[in-house]
């Protein structure tokens, strides 16, 4: 259903103040509606800008390389200190 004039131009000058009442307003409604295109567009088939990943993604995979590094770093400190304190014993039985 198409509007009348009269609510066309209410609504031009309702954007109109919040523009200029409000930019930051404006602003996300801008992000947010590129969003939708590219989600639209991504849902068409259309060839899209490649997403990136999310920041929490990335701060969760470098915490687990940083975890898997640190258990690999106390394995291999127990690991020298049994093998040295074998070899010190075997030094001293012998």
């Amino acid at each position: 259903m198409a509007w009348s004039q009269d609510e066309e131009r209410m609504l031009a000058q309702i954007e109109q103040h919040l523009v200029a009442d409000d930019p930051r307003l404006v602003a996300r409604l801008e992000s947010f509606n590129e969003r939708v295109r590219r989600s639209e567009a991504k849902a068409k088939g259309q060839p899209g800008h490649r997403r990136r990943p999310r920041r929490s993604t990335v701060i969760i995979l470098i915490s687990w390389l940083l975890i898997a590094t640190l258990v690999a770093t106390l394995l291999i400190m127990v690991l020298r200190h049994e093998a040295a304190a074998a070899l010190a014993l075997a030094a001293a039985i012998f």
